[in-house]
C-alpha cells in the first residue's frame, strides 16, 4: 500500500470538507476547491482528519492512490494558508508596473507586454523588479508564474530577464579572442 496514501490529512480549523458523488469540495478563507475522486478510492472524513482509502489493487488504482492524497493535501493547504510565488525582473531597465489588475512588463522589447491575471489567483507588485503570485490553488498559482516567466526567460550571457526569486541561472562565457600563433 502506498506511503504517501495512508497518511491522514489534519483538517484545519475553519476549513470545510464535503463529500459528494465522486467528488470532494473543500472551502476556507482563501476560497474554494474542488476534484473528482478517480473509481477504486473513496475518500473519508473520520475525526477530523481525511482519509483515501482504495478498493482495487490494480497499477492504475496503486499509482493514483498517494497523488490523490498529496493533492487533496495540497487543496486543504491552499483554502487555510495559500500558495505564493515570487518572480525577480533582471535586466538595465526591465521593470514591471500593475494598474487596474493589468500587469505591465518593461523586458526589452519593443513594445509593453500586457498580462492579465485571472480572477482566481492575485498579483502583487512588491517593487518594480520583483512580484509576488498568491491564491489558493497550488498548480494555478505555478501555472501563472511560469506563463508570466516565459514573457523574458533568463538568458544564460548577462542573465537578464523574468526568473524565480532564488533561481540560479547557469552562465555562459561571451565570446573569447581568438589568439593565433605567431603574431
Amino acid at each position: 500500500m502506498s506511503r504517501v496514501g495512508r497518511e491522514p490529512i489534519p483538517i484545519p480549523e475553519k476549513v470545510e470538507v464535503t463529500i459528494g458523488e465522486g467528488k470532494i469540495k473543500v472551502k476556507g478563507p482563501q476560497g474554494e476547491l474542488e476534484r473528482e475522486i478517480p473509481s477504486g478510492l473513496e475518500v473519508v472524513v473520520e475525526n477530523n482528519q481525511i482519509l483515501v482509502k482504495r478498493f482495487k489493487e490494480d497499477k492504475q488504482t496503486k499509482s493514483l492512490h498517494g497523488t490523490i492524497r498529496s493533492l487533496i493535501f495540497n487543496m486543504t493547504k491552499g483554502v487555510s494558508e495559500g500558495f505564493e510565488k515570487f518572480l525577480e525582473i533582471v535586466g538595465r531597465g526591465y521593470r514591471a508596473t500593475l494598474e487596474n489588475k493589468t500587469l505591465s512588463l518593461s523586458v526589452g522589447y519593443s513594445h509593453l507586454v500586457k498580462y492579465i491575471p485571472p480572477e482566481d489567483t492575485k498579483v502583487e507588485l512588491i517593487s518594480p523588479t520583483s512580484l509576488r503570485i498568491f491564491g489558493c490553488d497550488k498548480q494555478r498559482v505555478g501555472e501563472i508564474a511560469a506563463e508570466i516567466r516565459s514573457f523574458k526567460k533568463p538568458e544564460p550571457y548577462k542573465g537578464k530577464g523574468i526568473r524565480y526569486k532564488g533561481e540560479v541561472i547557469r552562465r555562459k562565457a561571451g565570446k573569447a579572442a581568438l589568439v593565433t600563433k605567431g603574431q
